[in-house]
């Protein structure tokens, strides 16, 4: 990752997200055609853009004989970001404690003893794979 900050602001969370849905290569032109109403300037996306490949998340590059037109690509899928931002939501507001921080989602989201016996079979289901 670049050297500014990497915590993801909203819009770069927005652009990302298209990147990903995408899921291949793609000009300020078709992230602005997935966006929904009220769209952004085309500058202000232009402008995360070039913040997201500081920061590392992204990278561009021109097609042959297509003049100046950059095409975007992710350099991380969803999944690594979801896993870099839970790592740094344990560690800033859990003290790096995983059991601190299930606990926590399992209380606000008021979830059941039976919903927590689904998790579980969950777990261990993937863990024979």
């Amino acid at each position: 990752m670049g050297k500014r900050d990497n915590t993801l602001t909203r819009i770069e969370f927005q652009i990302m997200s298209i990147l990903w849905d995408i899921n291949h290569s793609a000009c300020v032109w078709d992230i602005l055609d997935r966006y929904e109403e009220p769209k952004p300037a085309y500058t202000t996306v232009a402008t995360n853009l070039k913040v997201l490949y500081e920061k590392g998340y992204i990278d561009y590059f021109k097609n042959k004989g297509e003049g100046k037109t950059h095409m975007y690509i992710a350099k991380l899928t969803r999944a690594e970001y979801a896993r870099k931002a839970m790592q740094e939501t344990k560690k800033n507001l859990f003290g790096g404690s995983l059991k601190s921080m299930l606990c926590f989602f399992v209380k606000e989201e008021n979830l059941t003893i039976e919903e927590i016996k689904e998790l579980l079979d969950l777990i261990a289901q993937e863990e024979d794979l």
